[in-house]
């Protein structure tokens, strides 16, 4: 597994893996309508060609906000080194904190997370169903069976 910025990729690869996995590359969270295939990042490459993660983020002042994170290996440390990867950019960048939005539903993003040093800070109560207006295409529960309703702060400060 090589990290490489999206940046030395085909964006038409890096269009294709978000369409393939999030059925368009448009995120929707409280922050913002995302292009993900158009953000910075850095993705997991094997074999110098088939995308296995990827991990997207803007830059706003002194914090670094994820706007999405994708693995399609799990455990095997894909998601961590791509997580590790862009927190170290942001030091570089002079950020002090690394935040993102998921949603209640998310349980597997929320226990990741919180391992790797985040804390939820604030709960958008509805804040999905404002999304959803603008992108019909999220799904009202997951898969298996949790309202996706809210979505959830967590941050993570980089000074000390």
């Amino acid at each position: 597994m090589n990290i490489v910025p999206i940046k030395q990729l085909n964006r038409a690869m890096v269009n294709q893996f978000f369409t393939n996995h999030w059925g368009s590359p448009q995120m929707v969270v409280s922050t913002g309508i995302y292009n993900c295939s158009e953000l910075d990042g850095f993705a997991a490459v094997e074999n110098g060609q088939r995308i296995i993660g990827l991990i997207t983020f803007v830059i706003r002042g002194n914090e670094c906000e994820i706007i999405s994170l994708d693995s399609i290996m799990e455990n095997r440390g894909v998601g961590s080194t791509l997580l590790h990867e862009a927190e170290t950019w942001a030091r570089q960048q002079r950020c002090t904190a690394v935040q993102l939005i998921t949603t209640n539903d998310n349980l597997h993003a929320l226990r990741f997370y919180q391992k790797r040093g985040y804390q939820i800070v604030n709960v958008f109560p509805n804040a999905v169903d404002k999304a959803r207006r603008i992108k019909p295409s999220i799904p009202k529960t997951s898969p298996d069976g949790i309202p996706i309703r809210d979505e959830l702060l967590l941050v993570k400060r980089l000074d000390g």
